[in-house]
C-alpha cells in the first residue's frame, strides 16, 4: 500500500527481504525520529514553534495525499504522533501502514473490532467501528492539540482523553479573544507565531468535530494551515 501512495509526505519503501516466513520491510531513514519523540521524549530540546508548523503542515499534506488523490482512496487508520516521522530540517512524512486500509474495502471487515491508538480514535470509530477519511480527520486534530499544547493524547494520571480536557470552550474561546497563552506548551515561553497558532487551533476544532460529516476535508486544512483559505471557511 506504501507503494501506491507515493508522495514526498509519505515514508518512502526502500525495500524488503523475505526469508521463510519472515518479512522485513526497508523504509527511507528519518533523521529526526517521531514526532512524538521530539515532543515527549527524555532529554530532547523544546520543539520549536517552526518546526512544529512545519510538521503539521507536512503531515496534513501527506494525509490529504492518501484521502484525495490516492485511487482508491487510503484510510491510514492509525495517524497520530508517533507515526508521523521528521527528516533532518523537519519535513514531516507519514509512517506505518500496519492498519491502513482502501476506503472501497471498509465496509468488509469487522465492525465489532475497534482499531487505532488509545486518545486518538474518532467517536464514531468507538460507537460503532466505522473508519473512514473522517475517522483520520478526527485523530490528526489531536495531533495538532499535541502540537499546540505539548501534551499527550491521554493523561496518564487519570486516563482522561486530551480533546475532553482541552474542551471545545476552551479552543473556540481563545479563538474569539486572540488569547492562546493559556493553551500553548509552556515550554515554547510563549514564542510561536500568533496567525499561525490561530490557523492551527482553528484546524484542530474543526477536525475534532463530534459530527464526523462536519469534519473538513485534508485539503482545506493544508490551505488554512498555510494561509491560503480563512479558517472561516471551515465552517
Amino acid at each position: 500500500m506504501t507503494s501506491l501512495a507515493h508522495h514526498k509526505h509519505v515514508v518512502s519503501l526502500v525495500g524488503y527481504c523475505r526469508e521463510g516466513f519472515e518479512l522485513i520491510l526497508v523504509f527511507e531513514y528519518m533523521a529526526k525520529g517521531s514526532l512524538a519523540s521530539q515532543l515527549f521524549g527524555k532529554g530532547r530540546l523544546t520543539l520549536n514553534w517552526a518546526a512544529r508548523m512545519k510538521a503539521a503542515v507536512g503531515s496534513a499534506k501527506g494525509l490529504a495525499h492518501l484521502h484525495e488523490d490516492c485511487h482508491p482512496t487510503i484510510i491510514h487508520c492509525d495517524i497520530k504522533a508517533a507515526n508521523i516521522l521528521l527528516g533532518s530540517e523537519f519535513e514531516a512524512k507519514i509512517a506505518d501502514f500496519g492498519l491502513a486500509e482502501f476506503a472501497s474495502e471498509s465496509n468488509r471487515r469487522d465492525s465489532r473490532v475497534v482499531r487505532g491508538t488509545h486518545g486518538y480514535i474518532a467517536p464514531e470509530t468507538y460507537s460503532s467501528g466505522e473508519q473512514t477519511e473522517k475517522s483520520d480527520t478526527f485523530s490528526f486534530g489531536i495531533v495538532l492539540l499535541e502540537l499546540i499544547t505539548g501534551r499527550r493524547p491521554v493523561v496518564p494520571t487519570n486516563d482522561e482523553f486530551l480533546v475532553y480536557s482541552v474542551t471545545r470552550h476552551h479552543l473556540t474561546q481563545a479563538l474569539s479573544d486572540g488569547n492562546f497563552n493559556f493553551l500553548a506548551d509552556t515550554r515554547l515561553e510563549n514564542n510561536y507565531n500568533h496567525e499561525e497558532m490561530d490557523r492551527m487551533v482553528a484546524c484542530a476544532v474543526a477536525c475534532v468535530r463530534e459530527s464526523a460529516q462536519l469534519r473538513p476535508r485534508m485539503s482545506l486544512i493544508v490551505r488554512v494551515l498555510e494561509g491560503h483559505q480563512s479558517a472561516a471557511d471551515l465552517g
